[in-house]
């Protein structure tokens, strides 16, 4: 006993450490120096042994109480508490069965302790199809007003010719004899630890758990086929650019028995001649002359359903923004609308006769420099900087 270590030191644990803490480290420390892992290392192959062992005295309530009251002396067999058993091919102290090992390593090392893997047990559990996404591209008002469309997309279906099965008309599949349709086969593993059971894909079946004699000629035998069809999708108003419609159940078949995948419109919206959008709010650019600007006027402004007046004050300067309330677009989750914000923009005129010339002329010379303000201010400052 003197030679041995402490059966929480070779887990990595203090002393009172619960069943989940145990049973964690147990898991790191066997996966770490797993005969598998460490072909040929004898020393991996020895703390291996150490490691089991520890695991079994810890993970039993009964020899844990007494290793912790007496040491190792209280789980040995020759002391006479009665601690007896161990696991053959790893001497002493543990016992374990092919089960233990499958719960702990079936997913990491394929199911060689037994059980199989996480991955083969589902294969024949019902699965959802694949979900599916295609673009649509929509104009403008489209997005902005909502619409009915419809769009064409080839998917996956169950072949008709067969049924979904497989198998061609007049045939049926049949139960594989190499696994007896669980999809699994069982091999002996033997090792310098014991045999172990190693349970993996049946490969007559490919894991499917039936075999079909008479593949559908149709689809091969998949028992899919690829089909185009014709969707309707119903557009929200107020959607915009990579906004996606969710279409529950439109993407391809779900495999034994499960459900129906799902197809996502994924939207692309078509630039406006005169419009631009920020989020719910609508941008336009209105062009006026200088007069108009100086004078005042009643302009027309577009909106994306109709004409509206609006009356612009004397001295609008370029750029000035208006705002329009409620002429935008409406939002998705609260139904407001945006608005329409209408950009001044000063147009200057680049095509002049000489008469026209001449006016301006005339103009500019009636008004003067005191009635442009910014103008004027700018005079003074240039004015003061260089005398």
């Amino acid at each position: 006993m003197a030679d041995k270590r402490d059966f929480y030191e070779v887990l990595g644990l203090k002393k009172g450490a619960t069943e989940d803490e145990i049973k964690k480290a147990f898991r790191k420390k066997a996966m770490e120096f797993h005969p598998d892992k460490n072909p040929g290392d004898k020393a991996a192959e020895e703390k291996f042994k150490e490691v089991n062992e520890a695991y079994g005295i810890l993970s039993d309530k009964e020899k844990k109480d007494r290793y912790d009251k007496f040491g190792h002396a209280g789980v040995d067999p020759n002391a006479g508490f009665g601690a007896g058993g161990g696991f053959s091919g790893f001497g002493g102290g543990a016992s374990y069965s092919s089960a233990d090992f499958g719960d702990l390593f079936g997913d990491l090392f394929g199911g060689m302790f037994g059980g199989g893997s996480s991955s083969q047990r589902r294969k024949n559990a019902p699965r959802k199809g694949r979900d599916l996404q295609q673009g649509m591209r929509i104009t403008f008002k489209e997005a902005a007003f909502g619409a009915k469309k419809k769009i064409r997309l080839k998917r996956q279906s169950d072949c008709l010719s067969c049924g979904g099965t497989g198998a061609k008309d007049g045939t049926a599949k049949h139960t594989c004899e190499t696994c007896r349709g669980t999809g699994q086969v069982q091999t002996q593993q033997n090792t310098p630890f014991g045999s172990f059971t190693n349970i993996g894909q049946c490969g007559a079946c490919r894991g499917k758990g039936e075999i079909i004699d008479t593949p559908c000629p149709e689809c091969g035998g998949a028992g899919k086929v690829i089909k185009e069809y014709t969707i309707n999708v119903d557009i929200p108003a107020g959607v915009d650019s990579d906004s996606i419609i969710p279409l529950r159940g439109q993407g391809e078949p779900g495999a034994n028995g499960g459900p129906a995948g799902d197809l996502f419109i994924v939207l692309q919206v078509e630039a406006h001649e005169l419009f631009t959008r920020a989020g719910y709010d609508l941008h336009i650019d209105m062009p006026i002359t200088f007069d108009q600007a100086a004078l005042g006027t009643t302009i027309t402004v577009p909106t994306l359903s109709e004409k509206v007046s609006y009356k612009v004050p004397p001295g609008t300067q370029p750029d000035t923004a208006f705002r329009l309330k409620g002429k935008g677009v409406r939002s998705l989750r609260s139904g407001k609308y945006g608005d329409l914000l209408v950009h001044m923009v000063l147009e200057v005129p680049t095509k002049l006769s000489g008469e026209q010339k001449k006016a301006i002329k005339e103009m500019a010379e009636k008004i003067g420099h005191d009635s442009y303000a910014k103008k004027g201010k700018f005079m003074k400052l240039m004015e003061k900087m260089f005398g």
